[in-house]
C-alpha cells in the first residue's frame, strides 16, 4: 500500500533490524496524533461556539477531531513511510494472531 514505490522514492531495500516496525509506528503516531486532534478540535470548538458551547458540544467535537486526526496521520505514516514498504512488512513485521 506504500506509495514511495510508485512515486519513485524507493530503492526496495530492506530498511535496518533495529528500525521500529510499520505496526509500531502506525500505532504510536495515531496516539500521539489523537491527542492533538482532540485539542485543536477543542479550540476551534471554542472559537466557532464562544460563550454558547456546552460540554457535551465540546466533547463531541474533541472525539471527531481526534479520530479524525489519527486516522489521517497513521494513513499518512502507512502510504509515505519507509518502514511500511512491503517488503520490509514481510520481513519484520508480526504477522496477525489468527
Amino acid at each position: 500500500m506504500a506509495l514511495r514505490k510508485a512515486l519513485g522514492w524507493s530503492e526496495g531495500e530492506l530498511m535496518r533490524a533495529e528500525a521500529k516496525p510499520c505496526s509500531r509506528l502506525m500505532r504510536q503516531t495515531a496516539a500521539i496524533f489523537s491527542f492533538g486532534g482532540a485539542l485543536s478540535f477543542w479550540v476551534l470548538c471554542r472559537l466557532h461556539y464562544g460563550p454558547r458551547i456546552t460540554i457535551p458540544r465540546s466533547l463531541r467535537w474533541a472525539s471527531t477531531g481526534a479520530v479524525t486526526v489519527s486516522a489521517t496521520s497513521a494513513l499518512l505514516v502507512r502510504l509515505f513511510s519507509p518502514e511500511c514498504e512491503p517488503q520490509n512488512i514481510a520481513a519484520y513485521d508480526k504477522p496477525l494472531r489468527q
